[in-house]
């Protein structure tokens, strides 16, 4: 684990900082808590100067006050792309873009004016425009890593993600230590159950990021899964040593010290593993007939998982799915010693243990309607569509579940997670 030595970057001197100097310093800034206080006060001090201090609030994560600064300061291409970053995390989608448009007019870089529109596009989920933004980059194939992480992330969003995995690997190859390319090629290998690859990506993000603090903590559930308990708690300790107060990290940190003491069948547990991975396995992974994607897709199955909750009649019930399209189906499965509507059968062998718990848990917070909790908005419009009303309706979905839905993605998923926790929740596990 790396730390980063101060810079010495002066937001507020005379002449304002360069866009490469200006991520440094933000990476700087949230790499601890202690470093985010003493740059939020030196913030304050220089209110007065308010394209300076616009750029602040935005790298302190305070963009609502970060837009009404920097509209009073003076133009230029900083100021224009800061808003543009801005607006996108408060989902003004159409803003950011006609700020990253200005931005380009005074000279800010073609290609990172281009890569800005097409990624805020894609967070709009207007997933054509940001594929049309994108093919006036093709110019810097194999040339920009930026380029290639930014086609990844649109192909994941579109269920393509073989050729997601192609790209996030082209951008690797082109700049080592994309810290997002890595981020999502180990996220990839964790859901595909290829640990090691997963740690090994991990890995490379600790060894040249201060703290990147979800690889840490994804890092950290690999090493618990794997009963390296002591590498676990070292993440999580790491994570804990420049932002104390991370909520997530300290139950984490709690969780993983219990299971240093707890006795378990480890057998069973690599068992339950890998049957967990199996079950959350995109149905786009598989080769299907267009009718039966289609088909599979309107009724809500995504992942393996759905199939084990749904039956024959189920499946035979939908408008054009037929006995074909079953027998496709159901090779699958069986491929996999797997079948329809198992795990139907499985919840009914449920422990007693496990029923007193729901029994017990509290109906009104349960009842808890989605819209009332502190979520942004592109997973709130998410959660829209998938019909998630309240929050009981969203601890009975699994991590696959929400990442199968478009535009979805892992930092998504960890926002929810989060919130969750906060209420003493967390999402459906497959068993």
């Amino acid at each position: 684990m790396v730390s980063i030595a101060e810079v010495k970057i002066n937001l507020f001197g005379e002449e304002l900082p360069g866009l490469d100097d200006l991520k440094k310093l933000s990476l700087y800034v949230n790499s601890s808590e202690i470093n985010k206080i003493a740059f939020a006060d030196e913030v304050n001090r220089n209110a007065d100067n308010t394209l300076a201090a616009g750029i602040g609030l935005a790298i302190l994560g305070r963009y609502s006050e970060a837009i009404e600064k920097l509209k009073k300061g003076r133009d230029c291409r900083e100021k224009s792309i800061y808003l543009g970053y801005a607006y996108r995390r408060t989902g003004l989608f159409d803003e950011s873009l006609a700020a990253f448009a200005e931005a380009g007019k005074k000279q800010a870089d073609s290609l990172m004016v281009s890569l800005e529109k097409a990624a805020t596009l894609l967070e709009a989920g207007r997933l054509d425009e940001s594929s049309e933004e994108l093919e006036k980059c093709a110019n810097f194939e194999r040339v920009s890593a930026e380029y290639h992480y930014q086609i990844g992330r649109l192909k994941d969003a579109q269920g393509q993600y073989e050729e997601a995995i192609a790209n996030y690997e082209l951008a690797i190859e082109l700049d080592p230590g994309h810290h997002n390319a890595l981020f999502y090629l180990a996220y990839e290998s964790d859901l595909r159950g290829d640990d090691e690859a997963a740690i090994d990506y991990y890995k490379q993000i600790t060894k040249t990021s201060p703290v990147y603090v979800n690889a840490v903590l994804n890092l950290a559930v690999l090493y618990e899964d794997a009963g390296q308990y002591e590498k676990a708690v070292d993440c999580v300790d790491a994570v804990l040593k420049a932002h104390p107060n991370h909520r997530k990290a300290q139950l984490f940190s709690e969780d993983i010290k219990s299971s240093m003491v707890m006795v378990y069948d480890e057998e069973k547990e690599k068992r339950r593993n890998r049957q967990s991975r199996t079950l959350g396995i995109p149905i786009s992974d598989f080769e299907l007939s267009v009718r039966s994607r289609n088909c599979l897709k309107k009724m809500g199955i995504f992942t393996i998982g759905d199939l084990l909750r749904t039956t024959e009649a189920e499946l035979l019930a939908y408008k054009n799915f037929g006995e074909t399209s079953l027998v496709e189906i159901k090779k699958i499965l069986e491929s996999k010693g797997l079948s329809l509507g198992m795990a139907l059968e499985e919840q009914e062998d449920e422990s007693a243990d496990e029923k007193s718990a729901e029994e017990h848990t509290n109906k009104e917070l349960l009842n808890k309607p989605v819209n009332d909790i502190e979520v942004s908005v592109r997973v709130r419009r998410a959660l829209s569509k998938l019909g998630i009303q309240t929050l009981a309706d969203l601890i009975g979905r699994t991590e696959a579940e929400l990442l199968g839905c478009k535009n979805f993605g892992v930092t998504s998923l960890n926002e929810v997670k989060e919130r969750l926790t906060s209420y003493g929740l967390s999402l459906r596990q497959l068993e």
